[in-house]
């Protein structure tokens, strides 16, 4: 029996209903977590291109990009979304957010078991993602579950900004 945490939980498509609820939690979640590897300003400006309407709008019947919203017990808590890439066979897990207080339950877990089930079954081979070098709990947790360094990369992000990430993958 799953316990009362995992048993609550639910991933649901991103609706224009939810905009407003994915910007508020990752307002949250992205000021805790990232403050301490980022500055305040660079979390702002990535903020405010993320969770853009137009942005969030792009996950809407699209066949080839989708967004989940975890909800525990009909509270929103988390929220996962991942796409195609360039390279056939491959799909990147883009964003995989979980609130603070409910971290170690087993919903980040939920949410990754999802999209990597989704990658199975649209027939990828290489399920891949981007992942701040200084974000040593999210690195753990990817190497726990199958993922490996492919590379390091900067990427200019706009605004004077980057992203000095790990690419990581799993072959599936």
């Amino acid at each position: 029996m799953l316990p009362s945490t995992l048993a609550d939980a639910r991933l649901d498509a991103l609706s224009e209903t939810d905009f407003e609820t994915v910007a508020r939690l990752g307002n949250d979640i992205w000021r805790s977590h990232y403050a301490k590897m980022i500055s305040m300003a660079q979390i702002d400006f990535m903020l405010a291109g993320r969770y853009a309407a137009n942005k969030l709008r792009s996950y809407l019947d699209s066949d080839s990009r989708w967004m989940m919203l975890l909800r525990l017990a009909d509270e929103p808590v988390g929220y996962c979304s991942y796409a195609h890439t360039e390279i056939p066979g491959e799909l990147k897990l883009e964003q995989l957010y979980l609130l603070q207080e409910h971290k170690g339950k087993g919903l980040g877990g939920l949410m990754l078991r999802h999209v990597e089930t989704q990658a199975r079954k649209l027939g990828m081979r290489v399920l891949l993602l981007q992942v701040n070098k200084q974000n040593a709990d999210a690195i753990a947790v990817y190497r726990k579950a199958g993922f490996t360094v492919r590379e390091e990369a900067v990427f200019d992000i706009g605004g004077g900004y980057v992203m000095d990430d790990y690419v990581m993958e799993k072959v599936l």
